[in-house]
Formats: structure tokens, C-alpha cells, sequence
């Protein structure tokens, strides 16, 4: 009976130590997520409207919780994003998410997997834009046209650059 009350013992403060462990490493896992959605945030709330002198931020397109970040491996992450246009018929909605994409590209320091979306049920064509910025064939043949690539170049230029 000792010895089965010892390893009952024994076990049940593995099991503790392991738990405490697991509950220390999820939430460091956790607070990195939570630094790697502020990264984001901080490259996209700055991008310019393409219509007015007003940044993504400012027009609260962008928000820190439209951004989720899930890991995918050794420093890798997928990136999804959730913006907001500012009238539900926005005609630039295809041009703000081909500036979020362009700019997270250039300056993520990390491997990464992005997925842009508008936010559900707050633009009159969403799905369609959805496919649109989320087509890499799409992506690369609007960014070859030298007019948009100007937008969208002036949209994601630094304030001080």
C-alpha cells in the first residue's frame, strides 16, 4: 500500500509541475502573440487614406483587435487582419487592403502568412474584395499598373520618410 500511495504521490506532483509548466509556457506564448499584434499594428495604423489626408488609425479602418496572429512554426506566424471601410460602399476598400498587404510585406521582420478581410458584413461587395486582396495573381497585376503603384506608394510613405 506504500508504494502505490508513493507513486500516487509521485505522479500527482509530476503532474502539478508539468501543468504549472505548460500554464508558464502558454502564457509566454501568449505574450508573444500579444507583442507580434502590436508589431503589425504599429506598421499599418500609420498607412494614409488614398482619399483623405487621414491615416488608417485616425479613420479607425484599423484597430490593435482587428489583428490576430497565430503561430505557425519557428518564427513564423499568420497574420490575419480585419479592416473596417469607412462607408459601407467604399470604393477604395480593394486599394486600402492592397496597401495593408504591400506595406506588411516590406516591413515585417519575420516570416509570415497574411490574410486580409473586410470586416464581416461592413461593405456591400466584401466577399469580392475578400478574393480580390487575397489573390496573389490579382496583387502582383495591380501593383505592375504604374498609376495604382503610385497610390499606393504615397499611402504607405512614412510621415517622416
Amino acid at each position: 500500500m506504500e508504494i502505490v500511495s508513493g507513486l500516487v504521490s509521485y505522479a500527482l506532483a509530476k503532474f502539478l509541475f508539468l501543468s504549472r509548466l505548460s500554464n508558464k509556457e502558454d502564457a509566454e506564448k501568449i505574450k508573444k502573440m500579444e507583442e507580434k499584434v502590436l508589431e503589425v499594428y504599429d506598421i499599418i495604423r500609420t498607412i494614409r487614406d488614398p482619399e483623405k489626408p487621414n491615416s488608417l488609425e485616425e479613420l479607425e479602418v484599423v484597430a490593435e483587435e482587428c489583428i490576430e496572429v497565430k503561430s505557425l512554426g519557428d518564427d513564423e506566424y499568420l497574420i490575419i487582419i480585419r479592416f473596417t471601410p469607412t462607408v459601407p460602399h467604399c470604393s477604395l476598400a480593394t486599394l486600402i487592403g492592397l496597401c495593408l498587404r504591400v506595406k506588411l510585406q516590406r516591413c515585417l521582420p519575420f516570416k509570415h502568412k497574411l490574410e486580409i478581410y473586410i470586416s464581416e458584413g461592413s461593405h456591400s461587395t466584401e466577399e469580392d474584395i475578400n478574393k480580390q486582396i487575397n489573390d496573389k495573381e490579382r496583387v502582383a497585376a495591380a501593383m505592375e499598373n504604374p498609376n495604382l503603384r503610385e497610390i499606393v506608394e504615397q499611402c504607405v510613405l512614412e510621415a517622416d520618410d
